[in-house]
């Protein structure tokens, strides 16, 4: 069973595309754009690496959003009681893309317990596997929920994976059409 994006253009064939066939796109582009601008794919400054990082910290969020009850800048947390405090850096160990530094959120009141990278949580195994179910794979929202469920032990609702997603999607786009560096230009220098 695959699930329908609202708002989603038909694709060259006249079809409304899928959200796998959507995801699965726009990692092609980010492909083809790092690519193009010779960045590694994998490797300490990789695509990988950058698609992990942003994974887990989309998730993160969403998690923290679940937990407060609203999403971040909200005017419903404003004066609410418990409410976000910022964030804090971790280094996280992961198989395929090595040491990834995320920032994960915090509460004021301390009682955010994170489940895709628990507290005191140092190494990741399988986050690749979510990465590729996510944007490679083409799983349902509910097969994702579910992969998560096996591989983590993690209960997140099929919103939350679709809100997930959908951020990652967007953040990575974002990234993939960031305005180049001099020093990132192919060749390196302007000699």
């Amino acid at each position: 069973m695959t699930e329908k994006l609202e708002g989603v253009s038909p694709g060259k064939e006249g079809k409304t595309r899928t959200a796998a066939q959507v995801e699965r796109d726009a990692v092609r582009e980010l492909v083809k754009a790092a690519r193009a601008r010779g960045e590694d794919l994998t490797g300490p400054d990789g695509l990988l690496k950058a698609i992990t990082k942003q994974v887990l910290e989309s998730a993160l969020e969403e998690e923290m959003s679940e937990h407060d009850g609203y999403d971040k800048h909200e005017v419903a947390g404003r004066n609410g009681g418990n409410s976000r405090n910022g964030t804090r850096a971790k280094t996280v160990l992961t198989d395929n893309a090595g040491k990834v530094t995320i920032e994960v959120p915090r509460d004021r009141d301390g009682r955010f317990e994170p489940v895709i990278v628990r507290k005191r949580q140092r190494r990741l195994t399988d986050v690749d596997a979510v990465t590729s179910s996510l944007y490679a794979k083409g799983l349902s929202t509910g097969e994702i929920s579910a992969h998560f469920a096996e591989v983590y032990g993690a209960s997140i609702s099929k919103d939350a994976v679709s809100r997930i997603t959908d951020r990652v999607i967007e953040d990575m786009q974002a990234w993939c059409s960031r305005p180049l560096l001099a020093s990132d230009s192919v060749g390196g220098s302007d000699e």
